[in-house]
């Protein structure tokens, strides 16, 4: 008997004040680790009617114009017009940051943090920036070993940007939401029950202003222009039984922060796994590598994606947990929801074996210190929308599978003897 049933993920655009917010802190990331790599960093943002408020505790020699940069980031999402009721030229900018904890900072700090390729012994002594457990997850749905519901909604969710911000659709506004509801059957997506798209856009379009009008103008676009390109090379498509519903109150024309206000880390199902993968519950916006709630869920997808390429699982989620200056994970848990083609005895063997998750060992390792100053000053924001994982588009340390072949081998090796 066939086990049926429906599953449901989100993505929003950049404009959406929650996003805004994740970008700015980690466009402050940035910046800093651009200039410094040994800085901390921990920025939030608040973002209301013309306001935007950073705070947060940063520790750095680097010399940032954090109001410019806030102002440059707002403008490159899209809030360049007064009647949004936010504005990069227009909005306020109070900025209120602190120092990092020397409580906190004791247990992290070491003089050989900034060497490379650092001994087994000196990676023990640099401990986790907090306590808490992070979760890792890969699975065969799709091409970049993601959910199928969370995928179809980033892809959404990205093209909606692009065809406002090319002009395509020139009465779209920044503000946001896509979903997107599988159909599944024993585990595997066979169908696309129901698409929905929320968009910010004018009060009138054209010579149409009128409610209805307006709505069918906007839902025909989005079909043409952002729906059909997205599923021009995929297998599963929308069929005559795909409900696409747009807009659903009637209009959204006021939206972004005049619309409700925004917060750093206030979309972490949207940042990873759209729910279909469980979370620790830390954010990763804003904060430098030493916070294991970004680096080791990087880690954890890292060692996830190299399971499933292996073939050793359909599905993978890894759990670490750590405890704040202490260096080796307290527990590390593999689970594979009954697809493994090992024992899951054998997949947590291996990941003790061949992959580094100390603190220290995971910067080194995804190289997640040196990024910033690599690419040009430009990464970590580039992460803080549409997703922090399955980016086909960028170029992810995290995502990479460079170890799957390794796993193999060592897995016809133990056969073979």
């Amino acid at each position: 008997m066939s086990n049926n049933y429906l599953f449901t993920s989100e993505s929003v655009t950049e404009g959406h004040p929650d996003k805004i917010c994740d970008q700015i802190s980690d466009a402050i990331l940035d910046a800093i680790l651009s200039q410094d790599p040994s800085s901390r960093v921990a920025a939030e943002v608040v973002v209301n009617t013309g306001l935007v408020l950073v705070t947060g505790e940063i520790t750095t020699e680097a010399q940032v114009n954090y109001v410019d940069l806030v102002r440059n980031k707002i403008a490159e999402i899209g809030y360049t017009h007064a009647e949004n009721g936010f504005s990069a030229n227009s909005c306020s900018v109070l900025v209120a940051l602190d120092e990092q904890s020397p409580d906190i900072s004791q247990g992290v700090t070491s003089a050989q943090e900034q060497r490379e390729n650092l001994s087994d012994s000196e990676l023990d002594k640099i401990g986790a920036g907090d306590q808490g457990l992070m979760f890792g997850y890969a699975c065969n749905e799709t091409p970049e070993l993601m959910p199928m519901p969370i995928s179809l909604a980033h892809r959404i969710s990205r093209r909606l940007a692009e065809v406002r911000k090319q002009g395509e659709l020139t009465y779209l506004r920044p503000d946001g939401k896509t979903q997107v509801s599988i159909k599944y059957e024993d585990g595997r997506p066979i169908g696309i029950d129901t698409i929905l798209v929320s968009t910010q856009h004018t009060e009138t379009i054209g010579d149409i202003s009128e409610g209805s009008a307006v709505q069918r103008k906007i839902k025909d676009d989005l079909w043409s222009a952002v729906l059909q390109p997205v599923f021009a090379d995929l297998e599963l498509k929308p069929d005559n039984d795909t409900r696409f519903l747009v807009n659903p109150t009637g209009k959204f024309v006021i939206g972004g922060p005049q619309g409700d206000s925004g917060l750093t880390g206030r979309k972490i199902i949207v940042d990873t796994y759209g729910g279909y993968s469980r979370h620790g519950g830390g954010a990763f916006s804003g904060k430098d590598p030493t916070k294991v709630d970004r680096s080791a869920s990087y880690a954890c997808r890292y060692v996830a994606n190299n399971i499933v390429a292996a073939g050793l699982a359909d599905k993978c989620e890894v759990q670490v947990s750590y405890a704040i200056g202490v260096a080796r994970p307290v527990s590390i848990y593999v689970e594979t929801f009954g697809t493994a083609k090992v024992a899951e005895e054998t997949l947590l063997d291996l990941v003790k074996q061949h992959f580094e998750l100390r603190p220290a060992g995971i910067i080194q390792t995804l190289n997640l210190r040196n990024l910033p100053q690599e690419r040009g000053g430009r990464f970590y924001q580039d992460v803080a929308a549409y997703g922090h994982f399955g980016r086909s588009d960028l170029d992810l340390t995290w995502e990479k599978t460079d170890k799957a072949q390794l796993l193999k081998e060592y897995l016809l090796s133990k056969s073979a003897a």
